[in-house]
């Protein structure tokens, strides 16, 4: 079975409304765009997240940007809470320079920094 892609404009909506509300100010929001995707053998995960590395970057004449890519048939079935995770985990890769480069987990991607910047996005609807 192939992969199908298609424009996700819901998660580009909510990517936007979070890097908004949580002051992510080195997401350039104009150059992160959202796909979802149907088919994938993928076993364990909802998202993921693809930059346009240096070498792209030149070859093409392009700054750096983004794509989140939810897969369809496990993002999809989440409830809003679980959505708004994954993007806040997936966003967590981009660093602070915007240069196409990622984010590792180790050091700097947990649940329990996830949980807290959930709050703090969640809590921002009462401000």
């Amino acid at each position: 079975m192939k992969i199908d892609y298609e424009a996700a404009p819901d998660v580009q909506e909510l990517v936007n409304e979070i890097a908004l509300r949580l002051n992510f100010g080195h997401v350039n929001r104009s150059r992160v765009r959202c796909m979802r995707s149907r088919g994938s053998k993928s076993r364990r995960t909802i998202a993921r997240i693809y930059g346009l590395s240096k070498i792209w970057q030149k070859a093409l004449k392009m700054d750096a940007s983004y794509v989140i890519e939810v897969i369809s048939e496990r993002y999809d079935r989440l409830d809003q809470e679980g959505r708004e995770k994954i993007v806040i985990h997936e966003l967590l890769h981009i660093p602070f320079g915007f240069g196409g480069g990622f984010k590792g987990h180790s050091g700097w991607i947990s649940d329990r920094k996830v949980d807290r910047l959930h709050q703090l996005f969640r809590n921002s609807y009462s401000n």
